[in-house]
């Protein structure tokens, strides 16, 4: 297949990219020329800024276009104009599963109501706006795409070349041992999709020509507690222990969530954590256990604005003393 990948060098699209180069397919990727650099040889670059001038795409056609950067659903309708008619081939959005209306029943499916997202296109990404964007986007993409568009809804996906390094935080602070400070409860859902199962999965849907939404996640009952029980087994070195601290403990000492990442520390992150992902594994989704997923991640300094050594000691003295 010809390919196209729109944000094909950062994370999932470097990873997808780079399975469908070893499949012998012809990938294009679509970037700014900032992170891409010496990445994926053999793939063709197409230097371009979807907000800006998509003029590089005209007068080609792909079999398949991967879509892994679309935030606003007037992006998803102007790549639509900017491609020739028919040349964008199968359609692929992935999105979110911050599409859902919550609360969503636990182990929901992809029929589930999703955001009321019949109002204004919001300018601007916030921790409000996100979600309803996304249901708009997935919009856009069928409107302009037609039914046969493929949605991707993945939970939050770790593994190498993460730039959020949210799950890179639980790896590196395992590894350094001695008492450990966790979130809340450890039986609070908290689902994880490794990059690379997630881009080998993605590029089979679009080599069967399957279509419709799926999730991507580890199966429920998953917790935070399974995730760093996951990690400490890969990486930690005897003698680790992990001390679960209260929420509320924690805000009332102005811990914030940044500082902790993937603390399931809302209602809507908890309820959003639980989706079946029974499509997917029946389409092909193989999921590599979290501890494989953790030995795969490169040694790497304490990741910023997280917990530091001092302020970790501190919490974990006042809550034993309480």
């Amino acid at each position: 297949m010809r390919i196209l990948v729109i944000g094909g060098t950062r994370f999932i699209g470097f990873h997808f990219a780079e399975a469908a180069l070893a499949a012998g397919h012809e990938v294009a990727v679509v970037h700014r020329g900032r992170s891409g650099a010496g990445l994926l040889p053999d793939a063709t670059h197409l230097i371009a800024d979807r907000d800006a001038d998509l003029s590089a795409l005209r007068g080609r056609h792909w079999d398949a276009t991967v879509d892994l950067c679309a935030y606003y659903p007037r992006q998803v309708r102007e790549l639509a104009a900017a491609l020739d008619p028919g040349a964008a081939g199968r359609y692929l959005l992935v999105s979110s599963l911050s599409v859902y209306d919550v609360p969503a029943a636990p182990g929901y499916a992809e029929d589930s109501a999703l955001l009321p997202a019949d109002g204004p296109e919001a300018e601007e990404i916030t921790a409000g706006t996100y979600g309803v964007l996304k249901v708009q986007c997935e919009r856009a993409a069928r409107q302009a795409f037609g039914p046969e568009t493929l949605l991707v809804r993945p939970t939050y996906v770790i593994g190498p070349r993460d730039y959020t390094h949210r799950f890179d935080y639980w790896v590196e602070r395992l590894a350094r041992g001695g008492e450990v400070l966790a979130p809340g409860r450890p039986d609070a859902p908290l689902q994880v999709v490794d990059v690379r199962d997630l881009a080998a999965w993605m590029l089979a849907l679009l080599e069967r020509g399957a279509s419709g939404a799926y999730h991507a996640a580890t199966p429920p009952p998953f917790g935070i507690g399974d995730l760093l029980a996951a990690v400490a087994t890969a990486v930690a070195p005897p003698g680790t222990t992990l001390t679960w601290v209260d929420e509320d403990f924690l805000r009332a000492a102005g811990v914030q969530e940044r500082g902790l990442p993937l603390w399931p520390a809302d209602p809507e992150s908890r309820a959003t954590s639980t989706a079946d992902p029974a499509a997917a594994l029946a389409t092909g989704l193989a999921l590599r256990p979290v501890a494989d997923s953790a030995r795969d991640i490169q040694p790497f300094e304490r990741v910023p604005g997280t917990l530091d050594p001092e302020r970790e000691a501190e919490l974990l003295a006042a809550w034993h003393q309480r």
